[in-house]
């Protein structure tokens, strides 16, 4: 391996610390992993800048974007690979090293599975609310979220259709999927979004009714990690 990883080997040597490289996603010259130790987070993605001299990094764990920043300096990636590795929590990554950002479902994650399928379903209301012109993805939303076995399990959408994850982490295991009333037509219950339709109610609450019947039987709240 060259580029990009020799430069960074370099500079881990020479400040007395180790970092382990894989391949990175566009070739050796301009990307680089450094890997992990701790289960469970990939190796942190680093990656130079199209335009001018600066690394962007990212980090991901259980299907999840954690952590994400650009910086001009090799020392900074280098310091960032170290504490990536290390297991440092989001708070003291961002402390640490202020190039770094993480977003609310990142710092949800970290909490557990719990909070992110707690903070995905406000987000999914919140969406639902400022969509007046679609009363019946609303309904939908609020019909599901009423539900206690969807609620338990992360809620998602493409292209209006509610989807449903026993797992936070994308790629997601989709169990069942639910799409809304559009002019006048049934509310639709999918195996997963776009997919063969498995029946069709006339109400928000009757085919939510008919998805928990295609739910597998036992299935529990949504666990961390992903469908891989």
């Amino acid at each position: 391996m060259d580029g990009l990883a020799a430069a960074l080997e370099q500079l881990a040597a020479d400040r007395g610390v180790d970092l382990t490289m894989v391949s990175g996603d566009w070739g050796p010259l301009v990307s680089v992993g450094i890997t992990s130790s701790v289960p469970g987070r990939k190796p942190l993605s680093v990656h130079i800048g199209a335009e001018s001299r600066w690394f962007g990094v990212s980090g991901w764990s259980q299907g999840v974007k954690f952590i994400t920043g650009s910086t001009p300096d090799l020392a900074d990636v280098v310091r960032a690979g170290v504490a990536w590795g290390k297991g440092r929590s989001l708070r003291e990554l961002r402390a640490e090293l202020s190039f770094l950002h993480s977003s609310e479902r990142a710092e949800a994650h970290e909490r557990g599975p719990v909070a992110v399928v707690e903070l995905q379903w406000r987000t999914m209301r919140e969406q639902a609310a400022e969509t007046p012109d679609f009363p019946e993805f609303g309904e939908l939303v609020e019909a599901a979220h009423a539900e206690p076995r969807l609620r338990q399990l992360y809620v998602f959408s493409s292209h209006w259709t509610l989807g449903f994850s026993s797992c936070t982490g994308f790629p997601f295991r989709g169990e069942v999927a639910i799409a809304p009333s559009s002019n006048g037509s049934s509310y639709r219950v999918m195996m997963h979004p776009h997919s063969g339709v498995l029946g069709e109610a006339a109400t928000a609450q009757e085919v939510v009714a008919l998805a928990v019947s295609h739910l597998p039987t036992g299935l529990g709240p949504a666990v961390a990690g992903t469908a891989e």
